[in-house]
């Protein structure tokens, strides 16, 4: 989603550089959605594609929505992407647990990527 596609009332939560569109203040963000912000009570979930990657907060238990912190479009994923991407986020301001996928981990990690009959030492 582009800034400029996004509703007014958030509007004001969002910048954008380039490609990436990324929250600059997730606790005015919780606060206009109506929740207090305690960063373990929520984890950071990246999910990637071919051509983008996104970042969302979830909250433990599922009782609230995911909410929206990034977005990478028309880029290759990669770990240089990635960093871009929690920093922008203030990741390490709110030290979030982090989720995702086993190809997200593996890039943060700095495990080989694609399709690789063992992709860790613990997997053989």
């Amino acid at each position: 989603m582009l800034l400029s596609q996004m509703p007014k009332k958030f509007k004001e939560f969002f910048s954008q550089e380039n490609c990436l569109v990324f929250c600059n203040n997730v606790s005015s963000v919780k606060e206009a959605l109506g929740h207090q912000h305690d960063p373990t009570e929520w984890c950071l979930f990246i999910d990637s594609s071919k051509v983008s990657l996104t970042a969302v907060l979830l909250y433990n238990g599922n009782k609230f929505p995911s909410v929206p912190l990034a977005h990478i479009a028309n880029t290759k994923e990669s770990y240089k992407h990635v960093t871009l991407l929690l920093e922008n986020t203030q990741y390490e301001k709110y030290n979030w647990n982090f989720c995702g996928d086993l190809k997200v981990t593996a890039l943060l990690l700095g495990l080989q990527l694609g399709y690789t009959k063992f992709c860790c030492f613990l997997c053989e």
